[in-house]
């Protein structure tokens, strides 16, 4: 397994994150729905879906999300339309700190995504529209950081790099 991280700034609206985006490749649990799930509760992630990406630039900013590729390929554009295009497979992972943008830029028909967020309650949680402000920036600040990194729990990058309340934001 192999682990990349990107930061980004806001970009056509999209406000993104002072934290970074982890991107995991060869997850093995990520090639199975059902396991795939399972490895994100184990961490503490709860509220799973099995679905695709929305293919139109969008952010939460109550939530963070993780994204497992369980089967099919997708083109996912992070951070808004001038940003960074990823392909991403089966057994790959996204890890999105709330804000962070994202988009499907073209799939493969037969896309079938893991995909789960960060708090219980956030479940349904909205979507930031691009041109929106109001208490999106409030919103994204006050997300908590999750315990455990979706996929190695308390080993994994996210608890290092995100921090807890001395996160970059906090203040």
């Amino acid at each position: 397994m192999t682990v990349e991280t990107y930061s980004f700034d806001e970009h056509g609206g999209i406000p993104d994150s002072p934290l970074p985006v982890i991107v995991y490749h060869g997850v093995s649990e990520a090639h199975d729905a059902s396991t795939c799930e399972k490895l994100f509760a184990k961490n503490g992630w709860l509220g799973a879906w099995w679905d695709g990406i929305y293919d139109f630039d969008h952010f939460h900013s109550t939530a963070h999300e993780v994204l497992g590729i369980v089967r099919g390929r997708a083109s996912v554009i992070l951070a808004g339309q001038a940003a960074q295009r990823f392909e991403l497979g089966p057994g790959d992972v996204a890890v999105l700190p709330a804000g962070s943008g994202h988009c499907n830029a073209g799939s493969s028909s037969d896309l079938l995504v893991v995909g789960d967020v960060s708090e219980r309650d956030a479940v349904g949680h909205p979507y930031g529209d691009p041109g929106e402000r109001g208490e999106v920036p409030a919103n994204i600040a006050s997300v908590p950081i999750p315990a455990g990194d979706p996929v190695q729990g308390d080993a994994g990058p996210l608890v290092e790099m995100w921090g807890g309340p001395e996160r970059p934001d906090a203040g």
